[in-house]
């Protein structure tokens, strides 16, 4: 709902303070609005690069900008050894970062990251938390994380918000949320 694929049927989606709840998923691309898709999405036939150029294109990025912004993305990321091969044939983590590649490319002001350490082994998801900092700290005003992963959450979100079977159970920073008796026993298995 937040980036436009979905409508809600209830209340209102804001950004920055203005009304975006019937925009389309386009024009919230243009006002500064990106996320990854927890399965990948990208262009199986095309290259890393390629990948990463298209999104910025996909914002009236010119193909001199775009390139550019995929060289900086590549090093950023540390994708620059998959550069050219085909996103169809990228190991798990890489495909991972692509998908964050792919979303910084059009140069957001949000981004929204649906579960995207997925799959990954724990020192590969401790690798994308130093991922998720630089982005909040050094390309956007600010990181939406869907994770079910509560190590990763609890270790870059400033504030959490828990929800179970759709409700929100609480909210608050990791400490907070520790000792949460009704989080422990719903997502820690204590209680």
């Amino acid at each position: 709902m937040l980036t436009g694929l979905d409508q809600p049927t209830d209340g209102t989606i804001s950004l920055n303070g203005e009304d975006i709840t019937r925009w389309t998923p386009a024009r919230r691309s243009h006002a500064g609005l990106a996320r990854t898709f927890q399965h990948g999405h990208s262009f199986a036939g095309l290259t890393v690069r390629e990948n990463i150029e298209v999104a910025a294109l996909g914002v009236d990025e010119s193909p001199a900008v775009a390139r550019e912004r995929a060289d900086e993305l590549l090093g950023l990321l540390h994708l620059e050894q998959h550069a050219d091969q085909p996103a169809a044939g990228l190991p798990h983590g890489a495909e991972r970062l692509l998908g964050v590649a792919r979303a910084l490319a059009t140069d957001p002001r949000f981004v929204l990251l649906d579960e995207p350490a997925a799959g990954l082994n724990e020192d590969e998801a401790a690798e994308f938390a130093d991922v998720i900092r630089r982005i909040r700290t050094d390309h956007t005003e600010g990181v939406l994380l869907i994770a079910h992963n509560i190590s990763l959450v609890f270790d870059v979100c400033e504030r959490i918000y828990v929800l179970d079977q759709g409700e929100l159970l609480a909210e608050g920073t990791a400490d907070e949320l520790r000792a949460n008796p009704e989080v422990l026993a719903a997502y820690l298995g204590h209680g």
